[in-house]
């Protein structure tokens, strides 16, 4: 028997499992999410919603679901509140339930008077018991241990989040500014072909000097070391490590015991890459072919240092596991190619017999790609300490992507906690009206709860490892995210809820234990309560200027701004806000069609947004002249964010140079160069970053930016 697209049966067990049956759009237009659909997100998750068989057999089964364990797979609770907890158990069985905290000591609940009638599970009674967790536990990692005499023992995660991040809490009393920058758009006389950790820190330190707090960069995450190379920064192939191509290889121990047959090579190697940047292209696949075999080249002189060979062994002590399956990735990626999907059958899982046979046989190598995250570890720390040292109150900000590449590193690596036959994306929206789908797979919500949540607090820690602060892209999918059937378009998709009590509270918990501020980019297609919770639990949101309007349909002034939120002028799916002036943004949709009215229509549209932003700037005082020229009104802009009540701002490193390109076009693929687009001037000249710094324009929008 077939399903019919009305089918309530359906549509009743899509909600069970967190899947969105409707939604409203961003012209506020009711959505209804088709049965095919549904039926595909559902088996995304391993259920069968095939037949009305099928959904009925499913409906029991999330049902019964909760029933059949002992514990739930994962306990949440937050400081401060007691928790009840439920614990199954044969009928009548008692139970002993215990607290074990991270230190090793432990506490005892307290049970709840409170009487669940008991349930028929596979012919047998299950019954529940009710216990509080005391709220005065402390913030971490902990375990839940319940024994049932005669049965056995279970165990759960407990995790106990902050009520609140307060690392952010001194910005209430002095809001601050700080760059946004593509770091590897900031090419330096000294860096290969890409901006590195070093030009990191000298953006840090030259903003520091005006008065700057932070500088936040693009997605730092690896993509797969084989050519062509990955160029956009939010298709990793892992998030827990690092793009080796940040590397400032001059500055890697090693070069005084090469001989000289090594050093003439490395020479050679390091101009043909410094050529690189008098390219107009960011050429990931050139950089990294040259820097690979420099690198090599470095790798064995370095470690002849006892010492140093005693620290990375303690590196990759630290690392553990996680690494070596990373660097295996890498080896094997090399001879095989990036798709792991593709390699022999045996080693498609990091644990079979001949992935380890492998590795064996492949030592040095694999050495090699566990080095490489050590040396870019110990420049990002680095680059971390001489932005602390010259004076910023946070440093460098990471951005964490909102996913993965389908057949790369992690997704090989922890093939448990992603859903397959789906990707991510987003709904239709005011600038990308055709929706986006960004090709990767999701977290599975279900599974990510079996597993402690491991990989999610993993993947922070690493982010998180040498950063002042993070930037979670699309902060949404913490909450809900739109999840496309493969073969299927972007806009015919569904949101899968995921506990944000879960997710938003490790993120909080491990940001604290970091000393790191949290901001989430909360742009698109919001529910109201997202802002209310990332507010309530200390996490900013992202504002930007061309999109925040007021009820009568005036630019938003800066007194109504936000308070919890980073506001900028312009985002990196926006051009920089010279172009966006010139309409850049609207020329590039028109030419690769994607735009769903017309172009005439679309750019007075524009025209009229920013006529009334240049109204506004008039009426506070910063536009005075008639007819300003183009650095004057990108000037005023930062002028006017810098007055507002958010207590973050964050300046385009491309609004200092003047640039007018976007370094990315939402909804393509080849057809844009996104992420590949170099730092240019306002006459489209190519900027080096000490270039750049020297500009007059760059020292007016940092003047304009600092906040009182």
């Amino acid at each position: 028997m077939t399903i019919s697209p009305t089918s309530e049966s359906l549509a009743e067990l899509a909600r069970r499992n967190g899947v969105g049956t409707e939604y409203w759009d961003w012209t506020g237009t009711h959505v209804e999410v088709p049965a095919s659909t549904l039926v595909a997100v559902l088996a995304a998750l391993d259920i069968d919603a095939s037949d009305d068989e099928a959904v009925a057999r499913a409906l029991v089964e999330t049902d019964e679901r909760a029933w059949r364990r002992v514990l739930p797979p994962t306990v949440v609770a937050r400081a401060g509140r007691p928790l009840a907890v439920p614990v199954h158990v044969p009928h009548g069985s008692p139970v002993d339930l215990a607290i074990v905290l991270e230190d090793g000591t432990t506490r005892e609940p307290s049970q709840l008077d409170r009487w669940i009638d008991p349930r028929e599970i596979d012919g047998a009674l299950v019954g529940r018991a009710t216990f509080e967790l005391p709220g005065d536990l402390p913030t971490g990692w902990h375990r839940l241990r319940a024994e049932i005499p005669g049965v056995g023992t279970s165990e759960a995660v407990l995790v106990v989040t902050p009520e609140r991040l307060t690392t952010a809490t001194w910005l209430d009393e002095q809001p601050v500014w700080g760059l946004v920058a593509q770091a590897y758009q900031a090419r330096s006389a000294d860096s290969w072909g890409i901006g590195d950790a070093a030009d990191i820190a000298t953006l840090a330190e030259w903003s520091a000097a005006r008065g700057a707090a932070f500088v936040l960069v693009n997605p730092l995450h690896a993509p797969a070391p084989v050519l062509p190379v990955e160029p956009s920064p939010y298709l990793p192939t892992t998030r827990r490590f690092v793009d080796p191509s940040m590397i400032r290889v001059d500055e890697v121990p090693g070069r005084s015991a090469l001989d000289e047959t090594a050093i003439a090579r490395l020479d050679e190697l390091g101009r043909a890459a410094r050529a690189l940047d008098l390219v107009d292209d960011i050429d990931r696949t050139a950089v990294w072919s040259v820097k690979r075999e420099a690198l090599a080249l470095l790798f064995g002189a370095d470690l002849v240092d006892p010492e140093r060979t005693r620290a990375f062994g303690a590196f990759c002590e630290a690392e553990g596991e996680a690494l070596v399956d990373f660097a295996t990735y890498c080896a094997l990626a090399e001879e095989h190619g990036r798709d792991w999907g593709a390699w022999p059958t045996g080693l498609h899982h990091p644990a079979a017999e001949a992935v380890a046979r492998y590795r064996d046989d492949n030592a040095d190598r694999v050495d090699f790609f566990r080095w490489l995250q050590w040396i870019v570890a110990e420049q990002l720390t680095r680059a971390q300490q001489r932005a602390r040292d010259a004076g910023m109150g946070i440093g460098v900000v990471h951005d964490l992507a909102v996913g993965v590449h389908p057949v790369g590193a992690d997704a090989w690596a922890l093939p448990d906690s992603l859903a397959r036959g789906v990707t991510v994306g987003a709904p239709p929206d005011q600038f990308n009206q055709m929706g986006q789908n960004w090709s990767q797979p999701p977290w599975r919500p279900d599974r990510l709860a079996e597993l402690g949540y491991a990989p999610y607090r993993d993947m922070l820690r690493a982010v998180l490892r040498h950063a002042g602060g993070v930037r979670i892209d699309h902060i949404l999918g913490l909450f809900r995210l739109w999840w496309i059937p493969e073969a299927s378009t972007a806009d015919t998709g569904a949101y899968v809820r995921y506990d944000d009590e879960a997710l938003i509270g490790i993120l909080a918990l491990e940001a604290e234990r970091a000393g790191a501020v949290v901001i989430g980019e909360d742009l698109g297609v919001v529910e109201e309560r997202t802002r209310h919770v990332m507010a309530e639990r200390g996490i900013d949101g992202t504002s930007i200027l061309w999109f925040e309007w007021d009820a009568d349909g005036r630019p938003l002034a800066p007194e109504e701004y936000r308070h919890d939120c980073l506001a900028s002028v312009t985002t990196h799916d926006l051009p920089p806000t010279a172009g966006y002036l010139a309409l850049e943004h609207v020329d590039i949709r028109e030419r690769l069609g994607l735009l769903t009215r017309d172009p005439a229509e679309e750019r007075a549209h524009e025209r009229g947004v920013i006529a009334a932003v240049e109204a506004r700037l008039r009426e506070r005082g910063l536009l005075t002249t008639a007819d300003p020229g183009v650095e004057d009104v990108v000037e005023a802009m930062h002028r006017y964010l810098a007055s507002s009540r958010a207590r973050l701002m964050g300046v385009s490193l491309a609004d200092l140079a003047g640039d007018r390109r976007s370094v990315n076009q939402p909804g393509t693929y080849l057809e844009y160069p996104n992420w590949r687009v170099p730092l240019s001037g306002p006459d489209g000249g190519l900027l080096l970053l000490e270039e750049l710094l020297r500009a007059p324009l760059a020292e007016r929008i940092a003047a304009a930016s600092v906040r009182h």
